[in-house]
């Protein structure tokens, strides 16, 4: 299923400042399925240039196979996380319902499921908006902080990026961080160049996930000849690997720098 599939599934409404998402009789038959549909959600979220929503979910006729749950679940908490003001559900089959009962029971937080989309639209307008004072995330990090992290080897054309024990705490300390990659590019005299990044415990928080995957993804279209990543942390791995396998880019995790950089000999070698 193509991402544009989804779209027509995913509405914005600004006056209200309503995400609505419809699942309805959608099936979630594995967890590619579910990762590409949040890629999605999170891609759409990006354009509107807007990072708070409350989020009115259409669950009637949804299925999810059993081996879908985890990442299910595990998605449309760091959404949540990461953008939501608030999370209505209405029209959940009964199994769905009770799944998420359950699931809210045990992760503490009120499922606000409804039996029809008006009711659940009234318990929204109840909520209150965080936009009045329009998100303005402090700054975590000065200039002094990315300039050391960057770096470029103009004979074997590659710029080392050192995320090594970052932590992305949300969109601003991504902005800022990416902002910087790409002056530096723009200094450098070229516009193309191999990535080596090194993610040796680098930590990237759920409200930040949304924009380091799409300024990464902007960042390798316009500039990248082929990006290598090494040393991750378990988590940031795992995420990397899930996002890879539904955003069609290949990982290229290593374990070592020295790996890493005969992975970009590799890519170098198959461009020639």
């Amino acid at each position: 299923m193509p991402v544009s599939e989804f779209d027509p599934r995913i509405r914005f409404d600004d006056q209200s400042q309503i995400m609505e998402v419809d699942f309805s009789d959608f099936h979630f038959e594995n967890s590619p399925t579910v990762n590409r549909f949040y890629d999605r959600i999170e891609d759409k979220i990006a354009q509107t240039g807007e990072e708070q929503w409350f989020f009115l979910v259409n669950l009637n006729g949804m299925r999810i196979d059993p081996s879908a749950w985890v990442d299910y679940a595990r998605r449309g908490r760091a959404l949540n996380m990461a953008h939501s003001m608030g999370s209505v559900r209405f029209d959940a089959s009964p199994e769905t319902a009770a799944q998420i009962t359950r699931d809210a029971r045990t992760e503490r937080f009120d499922p606000n499921l409804f039996t029809n989309r008006s009711d659940a639209l009234a318990r929204l307008g109840t909520l209150p908006s965080k936009r009045r004072k329009r998100v303005q995330h402090d700054p975590n990090y000065t200039l002094a902080d990315f300039v050391r992290r960057i770096g470029f080897d103009e004979v074997a054309q590659i710029m080392e990026v050192d995320f090594s024990h970052f932590t992305f705490f949300h969109s601003r300390d991504v902005n800022d961080f990416y902002d910087h990659i790409e002056t530096r590019i723009a200094d450098s005299g070229a516009d193309k160049w191999f990535f080596l990044i090194d993610l040796d415990g680098c930590q990237i928080e759920p409200a930040a996930w949304v924009a380091y995957a799409h300024r990464g993804k902007t960042l390798n279209i316009a500039h990248s000849l082929g990006s290598v990543r090494f040393a991750p942390g378990s988590e940031t791995e795992e995420e990397i690997r899930r996002r890879a396998s539904t955003q069609d880019f290949r990982p290229n995790i290593r374990n070592t720098r020295e790996e890493a950089l005969a992975r970009i000999e590799e890519m170098r070698l198959q461009m020639a």
